[in-house]
């Protein structure tokens, strides 16, 4: 269509993981939560499922949201920023921050969708190559860059980075943003949270739909210094964040003790994947997310893919210009050993 801004028409466009309507698949390649959410969270939605409240346009800011968080998270609610999921918050971010022509880096191997965010906005994308080790590589970011994304722990690698690397990078790029994508934090020892309210151009995002399992629902927020937030809030849509999604990530949110159960039971099934896949032939990167990159030397690992899909078992393929392996989402224990059952079979 000739209206299309030509750099719409040039991109490729994300695509997300495959989601096969079919009850028999095992599901292992969007790093879902294998358990259900907070049994809180269905009390609170059927609570949120009344004629007056659904009649009515939700809270803007989701400021119920906001206070609950802060609580839990230690954080002044004033800085907090709701969304539609994670990738709303990214997608805010971009066009607050970037201008049409300008520059948005980050690390690669990484998450392709803030490729795609840059080619929306007619904006240049660098990919830095991570340093040896997978850290972060400092040095050789570009000083010049608008928006800079570092996820950590990384997809689809599980690496984490030391914070103190992220505060050298946010003070070699300042003013100009550094953006903390925490989608994976709640698996990994620490997190960047204290430092998105002290450091002056660090934002963190996090997302409810990997550790509180509710990717069904989109909710995702930010933490960041009052004075950035209030800028965002201009530019995200008036109701991004509906009635329902508020009530279940509340609800979520406040059941910490459900969380961290749910937590540790698939930290404890991801250090059983790690020896169990090496067994196999599979070289997997040490995670600290909830999920595991495999790779192998000996063989290509697309077919592998394949078969598991013939099988009815879904991980994820990802190639980065040559450099490909297995993103394998951390399941429940029965789906886990289907998973190495079948891999002993194809191999």
């Amino acid at each position: 269509m000739s209206a299309v801004r030509p750099n719409i028409s040039a991109m490729k466009g994300y695509a997300p993981g495959e989601q096969l309507n079919d009850p028999d698949i095992v599901k292992l390649n969007t790093n879902e939560n294998p358990y259900p959410p907070s049994p809180r969270v269905f009390e609170a939605v059927q609570a949120a499922l009344t004629p007056n409240k659904l009649r009515k346009y939700p809270e803007p800011l989701g400021d119920t949201f906001r206070r609950a968080a802060g609580k839990v998270l230690g954080v002044d609610p004033d800085c907090i920023l709701i969304g539609n999921g994670s990738d709303d918050i990214l997608t805010i971010l971009t066009r607050a921050f970037v201008p049409e022509g300008g520059l948005i880096a980050s690390p690669t191997p990484s998450y392709i969708l803030y490729k795609s965010l840059a080619e929306i906005q007619g904006a240049r994308f660098q990919a830095v190559p991570f340093a040896d080790g997978w850290s972060l590589p400092v040095k050789e970011w570009p000083k010049v860059a608008h928006l800079s994304f570092v996820p950590n722990p990384n997809s689809p690698t599980g690496t984490v980075v030391p914070l103190s690397a992220v505060a050298d990078l946010a003070a070699q790029l300042a003013p100009a943003p550094l953006v903390l994508d925490e989608a994976y934090a709640d698996f990994a020892h620490e997190n960047g949270l204290s430092r998105a309210v002290t450091l002056p151009n660090l934002i963190v995002t996090r997302t409810l739909s990997k550790s509180y399992s509710l990717a069904g629902i989109r909710f995702g927020f930010a933490v960041a210094r009052p004075e950035i937030v209030r800028e965002l809030v201009k530019v995200k849509d008036s109701y991004n964040c509906d009635v329902l999604s508020l009530a279940a990530a509340t609800a979520a949110l406040e059941d910490q003790d459900y969380f961290r159960s749910v937590r540790d039971k698939i930290v404890a099934t991801r250090e059983r994947m790690v020896p169990a896949l090496t067994q196999l032939g599979f070289e997997v990167t040490p995670s600290h997310a909830n999920f595991v990159w495999c790779r192998r030397s000996d063989r290509p690992v697309k077919p592998i893919y394949e078969e598991l899909k013939r099988r009815k078992i879904l991980v994820r393929y990802m190639n980065y210009d040559g450099y490909d392996g297995l993103r394998i989402s951390v399941g429940s224990d029965a789906e886990i050993d289907t998973l190495l059952s079948a891999l002993k079979a194809i191999l």
